[in-house]
């Protein structure tokens, strides 16, 4: 009897909830495994299936939001010895449910921080609230690779809008493995969107498309392409979020500012009643 010859897996891209190949047929080599290799026709349907999310992801309730991604925690919670076994030391994968659970608790409170009543002169409500900007492109740094991809997945996405992932190319299998984990913890098709791939070839693309209204930029590290995604971006005004200067401190308390720096404000002006 001949010795088995293992299946080796192949990690394909996520799009609207589905993990096709990519339309270019291409991959490479991770950790004996084949990853997608995202072309720009990728990342444009990508877009197309983030917008198309958007209306129904925006138009949840909070709540309900909170307790998608609290079933995203639960999910990681029962992978954690697969995402060990890719290489992802454990206490970064506790700190990744953890920082899942923590955005989850802000889902029905964040309207209350960021918005409020407004004291006007005149018989008039004046209330200022919070809005998804709409699609994020993000560029996901590449360590730690789980606990830095939830901890820019998750804020653009609790506050209602919907992403398209361009994953570290050297550290793609945490963000595929992560894919597998949001397509059965409920999250609807298209909020999260992942290629893998050269960043290089995905980013232009993400941060020159009209559909895309803001872009974190938290994982690129050459300062040309940095400079070369904010022209990019400046051509339908997009929201540019910059790399922290510095080294960014992962396992500290994330605050608010990711939250924040992905939203609108909507003020409305209302009669008070007689």
């Amino acid at each position: 009897m001949s010795e088995r010859v293992a299946v080796r897996k192949t990690y394909k891209l996520f799009i609207g909830g589905k993990f096709p190949r990519s339309e270019s047929g291409r991959s490479y080599l991770v950790q004996s495994s084949n990853v997608s290799l995202a072309s720009r026709k990728d990342a444009r349907d990508a877009v197309v299936a983030a917008r198309a999310a958007v209306k129904g992801w925006a138009g949840a309730t909070a709540y309900n939001r909170g307790q998608i991604l609290y079933r995203a925690a639960e999910m990681l919670e029962g992978r954690r010895e697969q995402f060990v076994a890719l290489g992802i030391p454990g206490d970064e994968v506790d700190a990744a449910v953890d920082r899942w659970v923590w955005y989850a608790g802000w889902a029905d409170k964040l309207a209350q921080v960021y918005g409020g009543a407004n004291p006007v002169a005149g018989p008039y409500f004046n209330i200022s609230a919070p809005e998804p900007t709409g699609v994020v492109a993000v560029v996901a740094p590449e360590r730690p690779a789980l606990l830095g991809l939830v901890s820019v997945i998750a804020p653009a996405i609790v506050t209602g809008n919907t992403v398209v992932v361009a994953a570290s190319p050297s550290e793609p299998l945490a963000a595929v493995t992560l894919a597998e984990v949001l397509a059965t913890s409920d999250l609807p098709g298209g909020v999260v969107n992942i290629l893998t791939g050269a960043i290089t070839e995905t980013a232009p693309t993400l941060a020159a498309h009209m559909d895309v209204n803001a872009i974190d930029l938290t994982g690129v590290t050459d300062a040309s392409l940095a400079t070369d995604l904010e022209v990019k971006a400046a051509e339908n005004l997009k929201r540019v979020l910059r790399p922290a200067s510095g080294a960014a401190e992962w396992f500290a308390d994330p605050g608010l500012a990711r939250m924040t720096a992905l939203l609108e404000t909507k003020t409305v002006w209302h009669p008070k009643g007689v």
